[in-house]
């Protein structure tokens, strides 16, 4: 390998082996109305839908992702290379599993959710932290619980290193380096029915990216 070769180890991939997407089971609006997000997380809206609703489709995404791998190494034009746990292996068992899953409904974006994972992007921001705990010990469910109520059933994914959001959500659905691909789990839930996004940056990975998932949520009226 060239000495000159910079690696950048992407949490995305690799620190989701430790780092588990939590999952519990127990009002929303188009995208169009949704000002309260930013352009990267409407586009994380639209591209966890567009897999959810055309998974068949988006698998040749990832086809295309395998020509940019070398060996564990994904060298994708213009960006910093990034060493993998499982290299292609992992895109591969991801392409076959999206052509075997039937469309999916596509989730609502959920303003009061988006709200708690936008505290929690502050508070990674603040801490370095790169878990599901905040700083304050609390959960996801009780940080989208401070601007309404979830129901149904709660997960969130938290992405590391990536600002495109084709690739924050390829990445999540790979699960590179994650025995039990919860990330993509938590995406293709068909229960889950609306989804917080919130997006910022990180003082050691650059970028983070919180996203939550829930059956249902009732939004509180007044904020």
């Amino acid at each position: 390998m060239n000495r000159n070769l910079k690696l950048k180890i992407s949490l995305i991939l690799l620190l989701m082996s430790w780092l588990t997407p939590l999952i519990v089971f127990a009002e929303s609006g188009q995208i169009g109305q949704a000002n309260y997000l930013s352009p990267l997380e409407k586009e994380v809206v639209q591209e966890v839908n567009l897999a959810r609703t055309s998974p068949k489709s988006y698998a040749s995404f990832l086809e295309q992702l395998k020509t940019y791998y070398k060996g564990k190494i994904l060298n994708l034009p213009g960006e910093t290379p990034v060493l993998t746990q499982e290299g292609v292996v992992a895109v591969t068992e991801a392409i076959g599993f999206l052509r075997s899953l039937n469309p999916i409904s596509p989730l609502d974006p959920s303003k009061g959710m988006s709200l708690g994972a936008k505290d929690h992007v502050r508070d990674l921001k603040w801490s370095g932290n790169s878990q599901h705990r905040g700083s304050d010990k609390s959960q996801p469910w009780e940080r989208v619980n401070r601007y309404g109520t979830w129901q149904k059933g709660i997960g969130e994914n938290i992405a590391f290193g990536n600002d495109k959001a084709r690739n924050i959500v390829m990445a999540l659905i790979i699960d590179d380096g994650v025995p039990h691909r919860g990330h993509r789990k938590n995406i293709f839930n068909s229960n889950f029915r609306v989804m917080g996004v919130a997006c910022g940056e990180h003082p050691h990975y650059q970028t983070v990216c919180v996203i939550t998932f829930a059956g249902g949520y009732i939004e509180r009226e007044k904020r």
